[in-house]
């Protein structure tokens, strides 16, 4: 399978499984099979989901994408225990961050609600007008694409833990301003938001947050 077909979902559903690390391993840049270039449409996928394995606490080595070759069978054998090796000490995901399972499970599937809206962004707004490596590692260190990262994805996912929260049960600012460690501007920047966007609403019986039926986290 070209590496281009790899899907982002795939990954953070490896991770929600428990999977304490994801290798890649795909053909050399420039000697795709294909006239996509599906290698470097990999690439940024992952440097991506990099980001937003750091943003959430989960240590982005876990994630690896490396270039081999079919006739590389040594090199593939070297990669492959460099992983193993690099997996095993970064421990049990999640426990080797200092995160509690049910924590991590929940920042994952928020990113999983979020995800149809960032391959969107990396289409529309994150792509890399040269294809080389280079290229892409560099774009995607800028401070401009940092800049893009939280104000396209980072805000959204805020969003989508607040859906998930309110699906759970009722609550108040300062319990969704606790829970996702949030200060109260913050926290209420992000309620006005998702209010008017139609996500939520606030139950003036309750005087807590509640979710509108029918909408979808992350969604903008």
């Amino acid at each position: 399978m070209c590496t281009g077909r790899i899907d982002p979902a795939f990954i953070i559903r490896a991770f929600s499984n428990g999977t304490d690390g994801v290798f890649i391993g795909g053909c050399w840049p420039g000697e795709c099979h294909y006239p996509m270039e599906g290698n470097y449409h990999a690439l940024s996928m992952v440097l991506l989901t990099k980001k937003l394995l750091k943003h959430i606490g989960v240590n982005p080595e876990r994630l690896r994408l490396e270039w081999v070759s079919a006739a590389q069978g040594i090199r593939f054998a070297e990669v492959v225990n460099d992983v193993v090796k690099k997996v095993k000490e970064l421990g049990p995901i999640g426990k080797g961050e200092g995160i509690d399972e049910n924590g991590l499970k929940f920042k994952l599937e928020a990113i999983r609600n979020l995800l149809p809206y960032m391959k969107l962004v990396e289409r529309e707004r994150l792509r890399v007008p040269v294809d080389s490596e280079a290229a892409y590692r560099e774009f995607f260190a800028s401070d401009e694409v940092d800049r893009l990262f939280h104000e396209l994805i980072v805000d959204p996912l805020v969003m989508s833990q607040i859906m998930l929260l309110l699906r759970e049960k009722p609550l108040s600012l300062g319990e969704i301003s606790a829970t996702l460690g949030l200060n109260s501007s913050e926290a209420s920047r992000y309620l006005n938001r998702s209010s008017r966007q139609g996500f939520i609403r606030f139950d003036e019986s309750q005087k807590r947050f509640v979710p509108v039926r029918g909408e979808k986290a992350g969604a903008r």
